[in-house]
């Protein structure tokens, strides 16, 4: 299970699941039409975002820095 500022928590790091989600499709379609798995490249997830839960940061009284929010790529109310 992926913890995620969405669902509640606080601050997450990653990649965003609907690029892996869509990764692995394209994938799957391609060992469908007969591709060798030995054939398949590995790919890694091309964009990470930081997600922070202004909310649950309210509700634990956290101070987040600023900075960090300036860096953020999601601030979630």
């Amino acid at each position: 299970m992926v913890a995620r500022a969405e669902d509640g928590g606080l601050i997450a790091y990653g990649p965003r699941l609907e690029g892996v989600f869509g990764q692995s499709g394209r994938l799957v379609v391609k060992l469908l039409q007969g591709a060798k798995v030995a054939d398949t490249p590995v790919e890694q997830p091309t964009e990470i975002v930081l997600s922070i839960n202004l909310k649950t940061a309210k509700m634990l009284g956290v101070a987040i820095p600023t900075t960090l929010l300036g860096r953020a790529d999601q601030l979630i109310d």
